[in-house]
This record gives C-alpha cells, sequence and structure tokens, in this order.
C-alpha cells in the first residue's frame, strides 16, 4: 500500500506540473482561505476546521490550505460541528491551493456538488460494513494539530451525497464516471482496507 505522504505529495507534484500555481502563505492555523472562488459555503461552515476528539484538536488529512501553512483539509470541502463526533460538510469543485474545476471537468469552477455527513469512530472489519450499508463507503483521517501524527485509532466516516449531475474525474481517481444526485456509494471507496496509522 502506497504511504498517504506519498500520495498527497504526487497529487500536489502533478498539480505544478499542470501548471497550478501555488499560493505562498505564512498566516498558518488562523488565516480564512476561500478555494471556492468566493461562493458563499454556508453560515458557519470552515475550510481548514479542526475539531476535538479525545481532548486533542484534529485537522481532517489533506494538503495545506495553502502554501507554507500547517493547517490541513480535504480540498474544496467546508465544515460545521454537528454534534458528538459528527459533522456537516460541503463540497465544492475546488482543488487544492484553489485549483480550478478539480473534482469535475464539466461542473462549474466552485459549484456546490456534494452535501457530506462524517462520524468520528474507529475502523473494524465490522463497522467498515454496516458505515458502507449506510452510504459511507469512504474514511479519511484525522491529523493532530500539536504533532501532525495520525489518530491511533478513529477516523472521519464520509457519506457523500451528491446535488447535481456531473462528471467525476480528480485527477486521482482511477478512472472518470458518472454521478447523479443521491447518495454516491463509489465515493472512493476506501471503507473495507484496514485503518493503520
Amino acid at each position: 500500500m502506497i504511504g498517504k505522504k506519498i500520495i498527497i505529495t504526487g497529487i500536489l507534484v502533478m498539480l505544478v506540473g499542470m501548471g497550478v500555481t501555488l499560493m505562498v502563505s505564512d498566516a498558518g492555523a488562523e488565516e480564512s482561505y476561500e478555494p471556492n472562488n468566493g461562493k458563499s459555503s454556508g453560515k458557519g461552515f470552515t475550510y481548514g476546521f479542526k475539531i476535538m476528539v479525545d481532548g486533542e484538536y484534529y485537522y481532517f488529512a489533506g494538503p495545506p490550505i495553502s502554501q507554507g501553512s500547517s493547517v490541513t483539509d480535504v480540498p474544496g470541502h467546508y465544515w460545521v460541528k454537528a454534534g458528538k463526533d459528527k459533522v456537516v460538510g460541503k463540497h465544492f469543485n475546488t482543488g487544492p491551493f484553489g485549483a480550478s474545476s478539480w473534482w469535475s471537468s464539466d461542473a462549474d469552477d466552485g459549484a456546490y456538488l456534494f452535501k457530506v455527513d462524517g462520524i468520528i469512530d474507529t475502523w473494524s472489519m465490522e463497522k467498515a460494513k454496516d458505515y458502507a450499508n449506510k452510504g459511507f463507503v469512504h474514511y479519511h483521517e484525522l491529523v493532530s494539530v500539536d504533532d501532525g501524527e495520525e489518530h491511533p485509532t478513529k477516523v472521519l466516516w464520509l457519506k457523500h451525497t451528491a446535488v447535481a449531475s456531473f462528471t467525476f474525474d480528480p485527477p486521482m481517481a482511477p478512472m472518470d464516471r458518472s454521478v447523479t444526485p443521491g447518495v454516491d456509494h463509489n465515493f472512493m471507496p476506501n471503507y473495507m482496507n484496514e485503518y493503520q496509522p
């Protein structure tokens, strides 16, 4: 299995190779960044979201929200806390460092693509099957704000519900596919991949 950091580094190298300009900033965790081209993300939704898990703050794993920042997040995603160990997100058609139309080549740049439901929980084969049956087919790692290490046992289980029809063809997708409104049971399914921080 290829390491997560190698995959993220590969995506960033690919973006630079495609001519994507990286924005330099050292503003850190308190910076404000609008990767969806200034379109409203909704009241309370935050890019570069951090959440308390087991007494420690975590970001969602991904590239930095801007070059030089220690804040990480899933590109194009804005989040709000929705209860204990729950978040709701909005997934826009924007990539790392504001790359345009990154998730879909035929949806408008910055378009709202998915409503995202997230649950923070541990990974086990039994839970993976149960979550997948409920549409949570993708999990994402939690990265410590303090030391950048992944949480030792917990992940963010994600269910993506498409709000429009579009082609899902981000650079790291194994193949292009059509998405229609409703729960996307094929959103980068990794639920059967054992979590090994």
